[in-house]
């Protein structure tokens, strides 16, 4: 988590898990990811994902079987799901350059 707010850029803010819903990457459906971290500004009342998690999120996703996944699933346990891939291989934005 970064010191300050990544929208109002104030350092009023807190961790906090809340549930947050995600568009599979198929586009099929939607789902509930309960308990996901996050970070909660007391300031302008945004609660977000930072970047890392959200790029870990969605590798995950694109990684597992999500036909296995019902309509809701906590975040640990998302994250646990054994992944048919060992990585993203799509994602050129992690090969050096």
């Amino acid at each position: 988590m970064g010191n300050k707010c990544a929208w109002c850029e104030s350092q009023n803010i807190s961790e906090s898990s809340k549930t947050v819903y995600w568009e599979l990457p198929d586009g099929t459906r939607a789902i509930q990811i309960n308990e996901t971290p996050s970070i909660s500004c007391r300031d302008c009342d945004i609660v977000y994902q930072s970047d890392e998690l959200v790029k870990s999120i969605e590798d995950q996703l694109f990684l597992i079987d999500v036909k296995t996944i019902g309509k809701e699933i906590n975040y640990e346990k998302l994250m646990e799901q054994p992944r048919l891939l060992k990585r993203n291989y799509f994602d050129f934005s992690s090969y050096d350059k």
